[in-house]
């Protein structure tokens, strides 16, 4: 089983930038694949981004391409996502997400989830 938990979330005007940690319990930290993803209010789910299991590649979706940073520390079992420009329309309940094959955006195919933390960007 494994446990996720995120934090990092705020307030913060328009342009600004927050870290978002998401920390795991477990042993095999390194073979899970990692995402965010987020929730605004009245929307559906949707993929923000993605770290897989034992190489690290990366993906983004299109919206947050070159302003947000995913990345992992295996032995904090820590993975961050650092945003920066942050624009209105990035607000929403973010949650980090975990699964024991490779990357995958669809939220439906994740198995483990955290609690989510709140982000408000005002303009």
């Amino acid at each position: 089983q494994v446990q996720l938990v995120e934090s990092g979330g705020g307030l913060v005007q328009a342009g600004g930038s927050l870290r978002l940690s998401c920390v795991a319990s477990g042993r095999t930290f390194s073979s899970l694949t990692i995402s965010w993803f987020r929730q605004a209010p009245g929307k559906e789910r949707e993929f923000v981004t993605a770290i897989s299991r034992i190489v690290d590649t990366t993906y983004y979706a299109d919206s947050v391409k070159g302003r947000f940073t995913i990345s992992r520390d295996n032995a904090e079992r820590t993975v961050y996502l650092q945003m920066n420009s942050l624009e209105p329309e990035d607000t929403g309940v973010y949650y980090c997400a975990a699964r024991r094959s490779g990357y995958s955006s669809n939220w439906n195919s994740y198995d483990y989830w955290g609690q989510g933390t709140q982000v408000t960007v005002s303009s």
